[in-house]
């Protein structure tokens, strides 16, 4: 009598966040190795004098040559992929971290810092690129906020870590610190991470399926039955979100000339500023306005960034599980948000807990959206064209984050923080105008 097995469906592999817990914990890494002059600057301004513009310039150096380094980024890794670019820009990004510390001069300051840029610049369209071929469309929001988080969760652990370096030893032993950990997470990346998951032995074909299959277009039947199930409420928001089909940016030059990238990047642009602002200037604020000590400048200068990291995993999460992939309205919602933030910066506490929970949710506001910054362009261009999809919101994003800083200092120099965060409050308005020019992709299927 012949025997029959009955097959059992093959256990799906959950590599994909093992992946995504890898890139949490690199780019909390490169996140950190650009915070760390920001707490740095009160120590390094009295050995090296200089004006308030200056020290914003310096601090703007970094930013403006990351900005430079998206576009050539973008067309490397669509050529040559993520495996081989990304240990390398790791290495260079520690070995400029630690040569920071050892800088005898302004000028030598101001080089080491653009060399920075210029080699942690490819980092983040790795890991958005990683992002968007590992995972499938109703996750990429939630694996976008857990990227995000971790460019937040540099800054939380940066301040109070940077103070003990100081108190024990002083300012140049941070980056000999921070120089480290880089070089060891590039050779783990290099082993453990593949370009796409049909090459990685960790993921078996359950799980290859799911991250392809999930991203299909439903069946014109299906399209019927989820319009009759879609809450009025979101019907409402549909329509001033401007939802709608959209033809799929297959090519270098469609994305080039697509509005929807632009808008989303330029409001990236004022986005990005003030969270550049947040980074670099207020640990002096803190030390030369509200008068702290280097221990709660330490505390305080990290809870913009504790929130952060929840604004950006709650706004990923929402984005996927509430609003259907739909990512305008956290944008929308977090410039809205930060404009109103800054108001009410202007006239803050200068008691530590206060201040520091006051910062707290400016961070949480200040993060909702950028997650969807990051999978906006996912849902627009086809996976060949997204490296430089996502090179141009970067790149316009971290412009505005590289001029922040020096008109800051500007600011300081001929008038005061007020000022300071009236601009900012200005320039997160002029954000959420810009959103409502974009379109909100409905999910399409991509062409083969």
């Amino acid at each position: 009598m012949a025997i029959y097995e009955i097959a059992k469906p093959l256990t799906r592999t959950n590599y994909r966040w093992a992946v995504a817990g890898l890139i949490f914990v690199i780019y909390t890494i490169a996140a950190a190795d650009r915070a760390n002059l920001g707490v740095a600057m009160p120590f390094i301004r009295k050995e090296f004098d200089m004006t308030n513009a200056e020290a914003g310039g310096l601090m703007s150096l970094f930013l403006l040559a990351y900005a430079l380094a998206q576009i050539p980024a973008g067309f490397a890794f669509a050529r040559i992929g993520v495996r081989k670019i990304l240990p390398c820009a790791m290495v260079l990004t520690s070995i400029l971290t630690g040569l920071v510390g050892t800088a005898g001069s302004l000028l030598a300051l101001k080089i080491y810092r653009f060399g920075l840029g210029l080699a942690e610049g490819p980092l983040p369209i790795s890991m958005t690129s990683t992002i968007n071929n590992w995972f499938p469309t109703r996750e990429k929001g939630i694996a976008s906020g857990i990227f995000l988080s971790a460019v937040k969760f540099g800054p939380v652990i940066v301040p109070p870590l940077c103070a003990v370096i100081i108190s024990v030893w002083g300012w140049r032993e941070i980056f000999f610190f921070f120089a480290v950990p880089g070089i060891v997470l590039s050779i783990v990346w290099y082993f453990l991470v593949s370009d796409h998951p049909s090459k990685s032995r960790f993921v078996n074909q359950a799980e290859l399926e799911y991250i392809e299959n999930n991203c299909a277009q439903p069946e014109t039947s299906d399209l019927v039955e989820v319009k009759k199930l879609t809450p009025q409420w979101l019907k409402k928001l549909d329509v001033v979100i401007k939802r709608r089909p959209q033809a799929w940016l297959i090519s270098n030059t469609q994305v080039f000339k697509s509005w929807n990238i632009w808008g989303c990047a330029t409001s990236y642009c004022f986005q990005l500023g003030v969270s550049s602002v947040l980074l670099t200037w207020i640990p002096t604020y803190l030390m030369t306005v509200k008068g702290f000590s280097v221990m709660n400048m330490g505390l305080v200068s990290s809870a913009p960034w504790v929130g952060a990291v929840f604004g950006n995993l709650i706004g990923g999460y929402v984005s996927d599980r509430f609003l259907g992939g739909r990512r305008k309205p956290g944008m929308l919602v977090s410039a809205l948000g930060t404009s109103l933030m800054m108001y009410l910066l202007i006239n803050s506490p200068a008691e530590p807990l206060s201040y520091g929970l006051l910062l707290m949710l400016t961070g949480v506001v200040l993060s909702l959206g950028f997650s969807s910054y990051m999978s906006y362009p996912m849902g627009l261009a086809s996976k060949a064209a997204f490296p430089i999809a996502n090179a141009i919101v970067n790149m316009i994003g971290q412009l505005g984050a590289a001029a922040t800083p020096f008109l800051t200092g500007l600011l300081l120099d001929s008038y005061g923080w007020s000022y300071v965060f009236t601009f900012l409050a200005i320039g997160s308005f002029t954000s959420f105008v810009l959103l409502l020019t974009i379109a909100e992709p409905i999910p399409n299927q991509e062409p083969a």
